[in-house]
């Protein structure tokens, strides 16, 4: 499955605990990342910046739905449940 582009779902739900350029302190869950940009795409992506949990995250049916709102449901109940 390839990201849906405009989607944003994996840099809004999750919690990422690596450091990201602009937040040195990683990014809380539920909190949209400073390098998402107005079109929700990846301002690092394809930069060796990018953090490597962003880099390792792969999209898939069951996480991503078929929406971008069941996307940041899923990932959100998946930040829940850990």
């Amino acid at each position: 499955m390839d990201c849906r582009l405009g989607c944003g779902a994996c840099c809004i739900a999750p919690s990422i605990s690596s450091a990201i350029p602009g937040m040195p302190e990683g990014k809380p869950a539920g909190e949209r990342c400073v390098q998402l940009n107005e079109e929700n795409l990846c301002k690092l992506f394809g930069k060796p910046e990018r953090p490597k949990v962003c880099h390792q995250f792969k999209p898939c049916p069951i996480v991503c739905g078929t929406t971008n709102q069941q996307a940041l449901d899923n990932i959100t109940e998946l930040e829940s449940l850990t």
